[in-house]
């Protein structure tokens, strides 16, 4: 078994989607980033590759390459699931918190759980997506930005 912890920032910005978990969300700012910059994907996508001992998205998925520019970022998902697989792991479970003020994430959750799952390729029981606000503290309570946290149970599976 291996262990990973993940996390992720993104600032909100005008004239850009939000997508969180896969899901594009109704609202009046997205996150900005090279890629869909979908926070909570990257934050799992961190504690896989923490537990995996392999860096960080940066050294897999750096900025600079064209490649990767409004990428979705479940497809990085399914490269970095195939370094997991490779090494002969899957997840036993994945535990994550979005960190957001606005909007209510509530009625996305569901759909985020089944598309993380489908992306790592194990039942979405394994799969729980959560969401907080931060009492108007700090840039994600003042709206300015978004974050993610995300652990992860690597389990030994036949290669």
């Amino acid at each position: 078994m291996r262990i990973g912890i993940g996390y992720d920032v993104h600032r909100l910005v005008a004239d850009r989607p939000l997508i969180l978990g896969g899901v594009t969300i109704p609202y009046e700012f997205g996150l900005w980033g090279h890629s869909d910059a979908d926070v909570l994907v990257h934050a799992v996508m961190d504690a896989i590759l923490g537990a995996l001992a392999l860096g960080d998205l940066g050294k897999h998925f750096p900025d600079s390459d064209p490649a990767y520019k409004n990428i979705s970022s479940l497809q990085l998902l399914q490269q970095v699931r195939g370094l997991m697989q490779k090494q002969g792991y899957e997840v036993g479970n994945l535990d994550t918190v979005i960190i957001a003020q606005k909007p209510k994430l509530a009625p996305y959750i569901e759909k985020m759980r089944a598309n993380l799952a489908a992306s790592l390729d194990v039942p979405v029981e394994r799969i729980s997506v959560k969401a907080t606000t931060t009492e108007g503290l700090g840039f994600c309570g003042a709206g300015e930005g978004m974050a993610a946290q995300a652990v992860v149970l690597l389990t030994g599976c036949q290669v």
